[in-house]
């Protein structure tokens, strides 16, 4: 019977999922936000926007001290500019009678 402090097992469980992110993860999400970033600028900014800032906060591992990639705070600086760029000119376009959304 296996109770408090005996185990069956020789070692203990892995990790899994639970486990902090590794360096190439956090690699490939500041590179997929700094694309989407920068394709933002020129198509679907409401979208790419906040993607690139998901993307690249992820990619810092969710928190501004420490060090952090050079891409990941690029794509969040870039992806909060797209999503107010958006942001700026839904409100523009929402005031007129022409071009509006209604």
């Amino acid at each position: 019977m296996a109770g408090f402090g005996h185990t069956t097992r020789k070692h203990p469980r892995s990790r899994g999922r639970t486990g902090s992110r590794s360096g190439p993860d956090r690699a490939t999400l500041g590179i997929i936000g700094l694309v989407s970033a920068i394709a933002g600028f020129s198509v679907l900014q409401i979208v790419l926007g906040p993607v690139a800032v998901v993307c690249g906060w992820l990619a810092m591992g969710r928190r501004w001290t420490g060090t952090q990639s050079v891409p990941a705070l690029i794509a969040v600086v870039l992806g909060a500019i797209d999503t107010l760029l958006a942001i700026v000119w839904l409100a523009s376009m929402s005031g007129s009678p022409v071009g509006g959304l209604f």
